[in-house]
């Protein structure tokens, strides 16, 4: 009978134990052995029962969907398990991609990684940003129809470097010229929408405060032509002033924003 659970822990969060004695229900203790020998009662109730360990041999999978027991202890710590022990930075949730932020470059995102990607289903290959990318591009060539990657985070969490990646991904895959640097240009807009919206946290000096829809246009060869932000949502929160500046930055949008690759 598998007996491990995990319990709440202020400074790890969540602490691995052992059940030392069987549950009954009623009990109002349950009694538990850490893994440094520590013997603990631990106040339980039916209604909040800690949650169970997934066996060892799930440890480390690359899809949390494949978990026994999918819950924020389990997710967290087979995160970290591949995070630390495997130095990985990717895992798949069903077909969400985690993002582990390593805060220095890594040597995965050359033109041999995504030429091995290319033409690969999601899943085959390890989780990456490149796949989430062939996929999207795949089934835009295949059916012939618009396409949506959403890149969410907190601050400091690498949404724009997750984003240069997959439109560097698709200027490769679609032979738009080696010239063309299509990330770079369409991040070349973050100056303009970056002087009203960006915040220090105490994660990022220069944390983005907003959120934007970037379209990335395909000919019918399938590839890149061109860019557009089309939706640019601001926080209510910092807005400090409207008028002159309001028109002077819509005026600068136009003119920048609609990009000729």
């Amino acid at each position: 009978q598998y007996n491990r659970v995990w319990i709440p822990d202020p400074e790890e969060v969540w602490k691995s134990a052992e059940i030392a004695k069987d549950y009954r229900v009623g009990d109002k203790i349950l009694r538990l052995l850490l893994e440094d020998g520590t013997e603990l009662d631990y106040s339980v109730n039916p209604e909040s029962l800690p949650p169970l360990r997934n066996p060892d041999i799930l440890v480390g999978e690359n899809d949390l969907t494949a978990l026994s027991y999918l819950h924020e202890p389990a997710v967290l710590h087979n995160l970290r398990i591949r995070f630390a022990e495997s130095k990985l930075i990717y895992t798949y949730s069903g077909i969400i991609l985690v993002a582990m932020n390593p805060y220095k470059q890594l040597p995965i995102y050359g033109d041999a990684i995504i030429h091995a990607y290319s033409g690969q289903n999601m899943g085959d290959m390890d989780p990456h940003i490149f796949a989430v990318a062939e996929e999207a591009y795949k089934q835009m060539a295949r059916n012939n129809r618009n396409q949506s990657i959403i890149v969410s985070g907190e601050s400091g969490a690498g949404k724009t470097v997750s984003a240069r990646y997959a439109m560097r991904y698709f200027a490769t895959v679609s032979k738009s010229g080696s010239n063309t640097h299509v990330e770079d240009k369409v991040l070349a807009s973050n100056p303009i929408t970056e002087a009203v919206g960006n915040a220090k946290t105490t994660r990022n000096d220069n944390s983005s405060r907003f959120g934007k829809y970037t379209e990335i246009s395909f000919d019918e060869r399938n590839q890149i032509i061109g860019a557009n932000m089309r939706t640019y949502l601001l926080e209510k929160s910092r807005v400090v002033f409207q008028g002159v500046l309001k028109n002077l930055i819509i005026q600068e949008w136009e003119a920048i924003l609609s990009l000729k690759v």
